[in-house]
């Protein structure tokens, strides 16, 4: 086991650095103390050493295509630059036939998953999200379909008059396998009021993941940083992903998103820090002791800054995506995805070992 290298003489971080290493839980009052602390050495060295007892020096990406069948929706969170209204210039929706086109035009060889998301469209019925599975699922039936939010499947719930167990059924029947993260962005009504989140409310997105999970599916959930919540937002967040983990089990990855300004002229000033990036990713990894894998997801981060995140507890880096929308219509300066061979180059540039999965964290290939 390595030493923490940073001097201190602080009892307290002392004692996290204690409770980690003895396997105790932190609570919210220490996730709190480690944002507030300065000494981010200490806190990466830490959660790094949490990292590399669950998973050694590998690090994981997938073959994956991110897919967008409508921007239109019927919310109007203030953080959001993706959605449109309906008629509204630059607004779609595609049919299942549509996007199995679009699909056969920009797949290549590889890819295991498709990420599925999108607005919330209510000017179709619930039918139309479950063909657009279905249609997928049959044209390329050995791509795995991870798709919607919690967000989403309460939304499909309002407008089918089904419960999330039916709607999360009728979805698996046409193919669904597992859900994405998204739909999180702050677990506190009180953020999502001031945000204008006027959708699935904390309850509910814990609901849906709890249902997901006692059906069998293993899921992702994220968190949405950098706007108006407190350090104790995003802690208390944490603690309520934990805490659901340690009843279903469910969850394969936390990804810490952050905040991405509506504009890609927006100063250095509008955009998190790389400081709070690096802090943030860590303090997940020692908060989400329960979760296999914390990710840094390099459309919100950068490539650069997602090499150093795998020394700051990070074991995941996404995957090929191929033209991310929805970070890019926020302001994101990222790429839009990446191919196999950068994000091994990406990996190893770390000093870590590349490892290909599948959408359930099988490995495909390990790049030694």
């Amino acid at each position: 086991m390595s030493t923490i290298i940073t001097p201190h003489t602080d009892t307290r971080m002392a004692e996290i650095i204690h409770k980690v290493r003895s396997g105790e839980r932190l609570s919210l009052e220490d996730g709190v103390y480690l944002y507030e602390s300065e000494d981010i050495l200490t806190i990466g060295q830490l959660a790094n050493e949490a990292n590399l007892r669950k998973n050694g020096k590998k690090v994981y990406f997938i073959e994956n295509m991110s897919l967008y069948f409508t921007n239109v929706c019927e919310a109007h969170c203030a953080f959001c630059n993706f959605r449109k209204d309906e008629g509204e210039e630059g607004s779609y929706t595609l049919s299942g036939p549509e996007m199995v086109e679009y699909v056969k035009q920009h797949i290549h060889p590889g890819v295991r998953e498709f990420h599925i998301v999108g607005g919330h469209n209510n000017h179709v019925p619930f039918q139309y999200y479950v063909d657009s599975l279905k249609a997928l699922n049959e044209a390329f039936p050995e791509v795995t379909l991870k798709a919607y939010t919690a967000a989403e499947i309460d939304f499909f719930t309002r407008i089918s008059g089904m419960n999330v167990r039916e709607v999360l059924m009728k979805l698996r029947e046409a193919g669904l396998q597992s859900l994405t993260g998204g739909g999180a962005e702050i677990l506190s009504d009180e953020y999502r009021k001031k945000m204008r989140v006027n959708k699935a409310n904390v309850d509910r997105y814990l609901e849906v993941h709890r249902t997901a999970h006692e059906l069998g599916m293993r899921t992702h959930t994220t968190m949405l940083y950098g706007s108006i919540e407190t350090y104790e937002d995003r802690v208390n967040h944490m603690i309520q992903i934990r805490e659901l983990q340690d009843e279903t089990n469910g969850f394969q990855v936390f990804i810490p998103l952050s905040m991405q300004p509506k504009s890609k002229n927006a100063s250095i000033m509008r955009r998190n820090s790389a400081y709070e990036d690096l802090k943030t990713i860590a303090i997940s990894r020692l908060m989400l002791d329960n979760i296999d894998h914390i990710k840094a997801y390099f459309i919100n981060i950068g490539t650069q800054l997602t090499q150093m995140a795998l020394t700051f507890g990070a074991s995941d880096v996404h995957g090929t995506i191929l033209k991310e929308k929805i970070s890019h219509a926020a302001g994101a300066l990222t790429p839009e995805g990446l191919t196999r061979k950068e994000l091994v180059w990406l990996v190893k540039g770390a000093g870590r070992i590349p490892v290909e999965r599948d959408t359930f964290y099988n490995e495909i290939k390990v790049y030694e």
